[in-house]
């Protein structure tokens, strides 16, 4: 199994699954179906599959095309009737090629979210909106503490978990990471990494969880110098409980520019 990207609109990424024994494929939050049927014209591929991690239309645009052109199969939220042909729930699994993908809730950013976890060979994550490299997705339909309760059940995902969100958000959310801890070591040498990969047009994902603990704010609320710094940017008084003190980050990062 291969994974890779199919940029679309500004900073969307279209993750491609594909097994190199076959000429079937699978898409991720495909929101613009002429990126994956010029793909699949210029490589002879089929799409036989699509996973939805939420309803927004950056993710789904394009999936009501592929299905009727492919009459592939589609997995997701399961409101999205019109779209999927198989609703998916927290700890339902899905078969892509010899791989199995378990789906793990995330409502948050949107009430509907969804991640899908692969726990063999490299532990791949497809993570939508839910966590980027450095950041995470806004809290847009959720609430602070279903975020964090997200984070949490990713924060305890195997160190080695790839992580590959949607979004190519790096410099942006390195920018805000850094006003939170100047110093941070691994911070600085991602952010060096992220920006040569960027000035050479490479995406910056996937990236390891074990990088994120060390550098993504959104998995380090819990370190009082990094909740210190974001409740002086709101100009507040540091929270005092854990649900207040992500609150606290994410409506820093709202704020910040």
């Amino acid at each position: 199994m291969t994974i890779f990207p199919l940029p679309a609109f500004q900073d969307n990424y279209i993750w491609i699954i594909q097994d190199k024994d076959s000429s079937a494929i699978w898409a991720v939050d495909p929101g613009d179906a002429d990126v994956v049927l010029d793909y699949c014209h210029k490589e002879n591929k089929t799409l036989t599959g699509i996973l939805i991690t939420h309803h927004h239309k950056d993710h789904t645009g394009g999936v009501s095309r592929l299905k009727q052109y492919f009459a592939c199969h589609v997995y997701g939220p399961a409101h999205l009737t019109d779209l999927i042909t198989t609703p998916m729930y927290e700890g339902d699994q899905v078969a892509i090629f010899k791989h199995t993908f378990h789906v793990i809730a995330t409502p948050g950013h949107t009430l509907d979210h969804l991640c899908y976890f692969c726990p063999e060979g490299a532990n791949t994550l497809f993570s939508g909106d839910t966590l980027f490299r450095g950041g995470c997705g806004r809290i847009m339909e959720g609430t602070p503490e279903q975020m964090l309760d997200a984070m949490t059940k990713i924060f305890h995902l195997p160190d080695n978990a790839l992580i590959y969100g949607t979004h190519e958000y790096t410099l942006a959310n390195y920018r805000f990471a850094l006003s939170l801890e100047p110093n941070n070591k691994s911070l600085l040498r991602s952010n060096r990494i992220s920006q040569a990969k960027r000035a050479n047009n490479e995406p910056t994902l996937p990236t390891k969880l074990s990088v994120e603990k060390k550098t993504n704010p959104f998995l380090r609320t819990h370190i009082k110098s990094l909740k210190v710094k974001a409740a002086q940017q709101l100009n507040e008084k540091p929270a005092d409980n854990s649900v207040a003190a992500f609150s606290q980050v994410r409506r820093a990062k709202d704020s910040f520019s």
